[in-house]
Order: structure tokens, then C-alpha cells, then sequence
């Protein structure tokens, strides 16, 4: 997948009919992308993933975080304190639960990944916890 419209690659997601979505994704992964559904807290294997690669959107295949920056934070969801590229995801605010939090978007396609926290103590670099959805990614691991 490539960011530029002018690229032959270029896939403008925005223009995705839901039909389309569903025949792209999996019922759990649709729900959780187009829906900002939330899986069970360690439901899924990237929860303790440790292979080295990259997590891309399952979505449209944007790069999002890097195994490099992926931490055990025991919360249930994998944790990475930083996406492999700021500019690719979106942040904005989430009120949904009558409590403020900061949703994370893959700024590609513009699926829900998840969120993030800070401020927690975790001995990161960043002090930031991204919360993500292991059905919003696709681990690729590194050759």
C-alpha cells in the first residue's frame, strides 16, 4: 500500500463501501476496525507476541508499530510506547465511555486500533502506552 494518490498503487480506503470491508476483513477484525469494537483482554496471541517484525493494519496494510517497541504492560492488549511512524496513526479524543480517552486510528484507512494512555509509570521511553487491538493488526515478521 502506498500513501500517494499519484502513485498506480494508490488505494483511496475512504471510498470502501461497507460490503467491501466485510469481504476484506474477518467478522471480529471488521467489528473492532470500521466499529471501535474492543476484543477480551488477552484474547489474542500478540498480547505476548515476542517475534520481531512490524504490525501492520489489517485493514489496508499501513506499517503501525514495530516489535521494537512493543512492551509487556499486563493490561491485556499488546503495548508498544511508540508508532513506527507518527504519521501513521491519527490520535483523537473519545468521550464514549463518559471518560476522556484518546483513541488511536490507522491514518491510512482510518481503522480503530485501539487507544493510548500516559502517564503510567511503565519504564518506556515515552511514557505512553498504545493499547492496541491484536484483530486491527497482522504481524510481519522480520527475515
Amino acid at each position: 500500500m502506498t500513501d500517494s494518490p499519484d502513485s498506480p498503487d494508490y488505494t483511496d480506503f475512504s471510498a470502501f463501501t461497507d460490503d467491501e470491508w466485510r469481504s476484506r476483513l474477518t467478522p471480529d477484525s471488521y467489528q473492532v476496525l470500521r466499529h471501535a469494537a474492543t476484543e477480551r483482554a488477552y484474547s489474542h496471541s500478540y498480547t505476548d507476541e515476542e517475534t520481531e517484525g512490524v504490525y501492520v493494519c489489517r485493514g489496508c496494510g499501513t506499517e503501525l508499530f514495530r516489535s521494537t517497541e512493543k512492551f509487556h504492560s499486563h493490561c491485556g492488549w499488546p503495548s508498544f510506547f511508540d508508532p513506527a511512524d507518527s504519521d501513521a496513526v491519527i490520535e483523537k479524543v473519545d468521550d464514549s465511555l463518559g471518560m476522556r480517552r484518546t483513541e488511536v486510528l490507522c491514518a491510512t484507512c482510518g481503522g480503530h486500533l485501539g487507544h493510548v494512555f500516559s502517564g503510567e509509570g511503565y519504564d518506556t521511553p515515552t511514557d505512553l502506552r498504545y493499547c492496541i487491538n491484536g484483530l486491527a493488526l497482522e504481524l510481519r515478521a522480520a527475515r
